[in-house]
C-alpha cells in the first residue's frame, strides 16, 4: 500500500484507491489523498490585466451616485434658509382655526409660507398661503384659516424664499 501511495504522488492528481478486502478504507470509507488534487497539480492561472480604466469608471460612478444622493437629500429637506415653527394654534371653531407661528429667514428676502389645517382623520380641511415681507429676519405672525370642517391641528407645511 505504501508503494501505491508514493507512485500516485509522482504521477499526477491523487485519485480514490480501490480498497482491498479487510482494509481500513472499506470499514470507514475514508480516502488518504484529496480527490480533486492539490494546488500544485493544477496549471498556473493566466495573469489578468488590471487596467486603470476600470478604476476610473468605477470612481466616476461612485461620484455621480454620491452627488445624486446629496441632491435627493437637499431636495427632501426643502429650502434650508427658511424655517418656521408653530408656537400655538386654536382649532376650537367649526369653520376656522387660528395659528401663531415664527418664521426665521434672511432679512433681505421675502418668503411664502403655506399653513395647513387637518381634522381628526388627518384630512386637509383648510389651507392658506401667507407672504412674509422682507425687512426682518425673525417674525412672529398670527393668521386665521377658514376651514371646511372642525380642525384638530394646524401646521406650517413649508416656507420658501421668493
Amino acid at each position: 500500500m505504501a508503494a501505491e501511495s508514493s507512485s500516485r504522488a509522482a504521477t499526477g492528481p491523487a485519485t480514490a484507491t480501490t480498497p482491498e478486502p479487510g482494509d481500513a478504507h472499506e470499514r470507514t470509507g475514508t480516502i488518504d489523498a484529496p480527490i480533486l488534487g492539490t494546488p500544485d497539480d493544477f496549471p498556473e492561472r493566466p495573469q489578468r490585466r488590471r487596467g486603470v480604466l476600470a478604476y476610473v469608471v468605477i470612481g466616476l460612478l461612485v461620484v455621480v451616485m454620491a452627488g445624486g444622493w446629496g441632491y435627493v437629500l437637499m431636495a427632501a429637506r426643502g429650502n434650508p434658509e427658511v424655517r418656521a415653527d408653530v408656537i400655538t394654534y386654536d382649532a376650537g371653531a367649526h369653520d376656522s382655526a387660528a395659528v401663531t407661528f415664527t418664521v426665521h429667514k434672511p432679512a433681505d428676502r421675502e418668503a411664502i409660507c403655506r399653513l395647513r389645517a387637518v381634522d381628526v382623520y388627518h384630512t386637509e380641511v383648510g389651507i392658506k398661503e401667507v407672504t412674509i415681507p422682507s425687512g426682518k429676519s425673525d417674525l412672529t405672525l398670527t393668521e386665521e384659516l377658514m376651514t371646511s370642517a372642525q380642525a384638530t391641528s394646524v401646521v406650517v407645511q413649508y416656507c420658501d424664499l421668493v
